[in-house]
């Protein structure tokens, strides 16, 4: 099965998804001065100097003015956050220097092109790594810290976005990360509406075909395992068959979701109650734990939760946060999961 790394890898190969990532989520005035007509894709793949290869990274350049912008992009798909990722993004724009030295692309004497590091990010735990290897360097005042580097990178990480902010975009990459963050079929199915709508030209073929490939090799078996994609071979089939399927699709993500949420509710629940060290502190530790991850799917599901919600949500016991967790893949609104 294709692996999240290698299908990220062929999805952003495709100059209308990186032209979509700048567009929507690099919210900067110079981004409006990028002549998108001249993307074109480097190659990804070179050697530094202890001979190890980034070839899972991808390389894109876009003129900007007279001048050629780099967009080093960087696919993270670890279960845990890396802390030092500021380190390792300096390591590898170094290396992107020095290949286009040794290319002699760029002549002594000529100033070296910028670029712009993009760590796409998809764990469940939100990051919380410094973005700028400036912040990972203990400060010396007195005139020391003038040799503190500083190298900053845009960080996108896919589930710190709520729907709400991303279904007003015209925006391929967008409409990957709503996908990413579906809760229900339904979810699905309104993404893929404009997926079909947007993907219709026949020079977007390749991209259509790429999502397709996506959907049925990673995205979908991990939502029906028990269900076989091998003969769609189009968006509109995928569309399709949800329409058929949705019902039974429901039930199965609903149970899903209800499984994942009391696992990882009882585990961080646990967690509180072993540092408490006391059954009441045990017992309360769950509770908090459940009432924080329900929360946590009401703001993906519905966007921002007001304080009265917040309150009722922490006040609830276990049972009745279970009782709104089975509710929540199936309400329209956040006053539906309440309803009795």
């Amino acid at each position: 099965m294709m692996d999240h790394d290698h299908s990220y890898k062929a999805l952003f190969s495709h100059a209308e998804m990186v032209a979509d990532l700048l567009r929507g989520f690099v919210r900067e005035e110079w981004v409006n001065e990028l002549d998108f007509s001249t993307l074109e894709k480097v190659s990804g793949s070179y050697i530094s100097d202890d001979l190890r290869e980034r070839e899972d990274d991808i390389i894109w350049r876009i003129r900007w003015g007279k001048d050629w912008l780099y967009v080093y992009l960087l696919l993270e798909f670890q279960s845990t956050v890396d802390w030092f990722m500021a380190v390792r993004i300096m390591t590898y724009v170094g290396l992107l220097y020095q290949d286009l030295i040794r290319s002699e692309s760029i002549h002594k004497g000529e100033q070296l092109p910028p670029v712009l590091p993009v760590v796409l990010y998809n764990g469940d735990n939100r990051w919380q790594a410094p973005v700028d290897i400036s912040e990972l360097i203990i400060p010396i005042p007195g005139g020391l810290e003038r040799y503190r580097p500083q190298l900053h990178y845009l960080l996108l990480d896919e589930g710190s976005y709520h729907d709400h902010e991303l279904a007003t975009l015209r925006n391929l990459t967008a409409a990957l990360f709503r996908l990413e963050n579906s809760r229900t079929p339904e979810d699905v199915q309104q993404v893929l509406q404009a997926l079909i709508a947007w993907l219709q030209s026949p020079q977007q073929s390749g991209l259509r075909r790429t999502f397709t490939v996506w959907l049925k090799r990673v995205f979908l078996p991990g939502r029906m395992p028990k269900v076989r994609f091998d003969e769609i071979q189009d968006l509109q089939e995928v569309h399709s068959m949800l329409a058929e399927r949705v019902k039974e699709w429901t039930k199965d993500w609903k149970q899903q979701g209800i499984e994942e949420g009391l696992q990882k509710g009882l585990q961080q629940g646990l967690q509180q109650g072993r540092q408490e060290g006391r059954q009441e502190g045990r017992e309360e530790g769950l509770q908090q734990g459940e009432a924080e991850f329900l929360l946590r799917l009401l703001e993906r599901r519905f966007g921002p939760i007001n304080e009265t919600i917040r309150t009722r949500i922490r006040a609830a016991d276990s049972q009745t946060l279970l009782t709104w967790g089975e509710q929540i893949l199936t309400a329209q609104t956040v006053e539906e999961v309440f309803e009795a």
